[in-house]
């Protein structure tokens, strides 16, 4: 790993992040998986300097819906048995994304959404005050055509026998570096996308908009952050 030299000047530390989910509405759905590798500069070029992985306990009453147990694996059984309480992975995420962090995630958006009420829920979302945020579906949007999720972006950087996409949160953290890493080998303009966030303009902005995020249109063509328009939704 030798890139992200731009993004290493800036922050102290590079969290990579994945949650996996109970469905897809943060106010209602529970995390039930957060996984982190942080990147740091060292002597020769950036390396990880952490790694976290943790199943989340179900809130009373909660389940793990069959149709995410087909997709994770993850049983409602697993999360009674070794997942640890909510307020447990609240002070370890604080703990992470601490000082000087930039956070970062492939569909970003969505990630984030979970992450603030399940601290807003169990922890303290003020951490996430003040943290700039970066997002690599927008960054791929920009690079390549239609699909594009993480899977396709794993084949379109020839990463296939190196990572996988399994939906589990590990795993789909060290994708998402891995694309990061051929991005930034790609066109180093990752520092560009730093709070900007696109998405595509008949769906409109997907959800709750963050507050410290710039949201645009993303329709091909130029790089998001040369478009002149900024669209705060």
């Amino acid at each position: 790993m030798n890139q992200f030299c731009q993004l290493l000047e800036k922050y102290d530390r590079l969290v990579i992040f994945d949650t996996e989910t109970t469905g897809l509405q943060w106010s209602r759905d529970e995390i039930i998986e957060f996984a982190a590798v942080t990147v740091e500069a060292g002597e020769n070029g950036p390396v990880v300097s952490g790694e976290y992985d943790q199943l989340v306990a179900l809130s009373p009453g909660g389940f793990v819906p069959e149709t995410i147990t087909k997709l994770t694996g993850l049983t409602s059984q697993d999360l009674r048995e070794r997942g640890l309480s909510k307020e447990r992975v609240c002070r370890d995420i604080s703990e992470i994304i601490s000082g000087n962090s930039l956070l970062i995630a492939y569909n970003a958006h969505f990630d984030l959404s979970f992450l603030y009420y399940f601290l807003l829920r169990s922890g303290d979302p003020d951490i996430l005050k003040g943290k700039d945020k970066l997002d690599l579906l927008t960054v791929y949007r920009d690079r390549r055509p239609y699909p594009h999720r993480l899977l396709n972006a794993i084949e379109a950087y020839g990463l296939g026998g190196k990572v996988r996409n399994s939906h589990r949160a590990l795993d789909d953290v060290y994708a998402t570096l891995a694309v990061m890493e051929a991005m930034d080998a790609e066109k180093q303009d990752l520092v560009e996308y730093v709070d900007l966030f696109g998405y595509i303009p008949k769906f409109g902005c997907p959800g709750k908009p963050i507050g410290s995020v710039t949201y645009r249109p993303q329709t091909g063509g130029r790089p998001l952050y040369e478009e002149g328009e900024i669209a705060h939704v």
